[in-house]
């Protein structure tokens, strides 16, 4: 396989995995578990490797005005792909070395004072992992819950293409139980079933829409 295939089978395999049932929601964040994601990544690319940048010895950055920021690498198949994440508190607020307070200003004019707390290391530890989750994402595990989505674009297409090839297969005998009404009831309830269960079938150029008009003009 050459190079630029192999990056992208990388990403089309990594995309395409359905990460839901690993995530939690904080603060109307939704998080990926960093130890299931390194251990599905490592599972299907044994060569993978991450790095933590470090600054004067230290696995983080600081500038007094912005807070801390950290960086990760991973190298996957002779790829590497970088990330970087600020260090914040529970309400997504940067931290900083110091605590400070900022002001939420509510609707009627009320307004109220909120600190956020100094960064700890255990902050800085979070926020690796989190960075690390978000570089394996890059590669395409579980892009699409930065996108806001609720499925990766490969699992929704697979089960547009399952959802296709079942109606395909219903439709014969949809059509027999269509053409076997004897009464107009018959063909509501027959109608009713097989629509509710593939809502395609309702479309005016659907054979099971033609069919269902074929037996209504035979009832009289």
């Amino acid at each position: 396989m050459e190079k630029e295939e192999l990056k992208q089978s990388v990403f089309k395999t990594l995309n395409g995995i359905d990460v839901n049932e690993h995530t939690e929601k904080k603060n109307g964040l939704t998080y990926l578990s960093w130890p299931w994601a390194w251990a599905t990544v490592k599972g299907l690319y044994p060569d993978t490797a991450y790095e933590v940048r470090h600054w004067d010895g230290k696995p983080f950055y600081y500038d007094e005005v912005l807070g801390y920021m950290v960086e990760t690498s991973v190298t996957i198949q002779g790829e590497t792909k970088t990330m970087w994440l600020p260090v914040m508190d529970s309400k997504n607020k940067a931290q900083k070395a110091q605590p400070y307070t900022y002001t939420v200003f509510y609707k009627g004019g009320k307004s109220e004072e909120k600190t956020v707390e100094a960064a700890t290391m255990f902050d800085i530890n979070t926020a690796i992992m989190r960075c690390l989750v978000k570089n394996l994402a890059m590669f395409g595990l579980g892009l699409y819950i930065y996108a806001g989505e609720d499925l990766p674009a490969a699992v929704v297409e697979q089960a547009k293409e399952a959802a296709a090839a079942a109606a395909a297969d219903d439709l014969p005998k949809a059509e027999e139980e269509m053409r076997a009404c004897k009464s107009r009831d018959e063909i509501n309830a027959v109608w009713s079933k097989w629509t509710t269960k593939h809502p395609e079938y309702s479309t005016q150029s659907h054979e099971f829409y033609k069919v269902t008009v074929e037996v209504g003009q035979s009832i009289k």
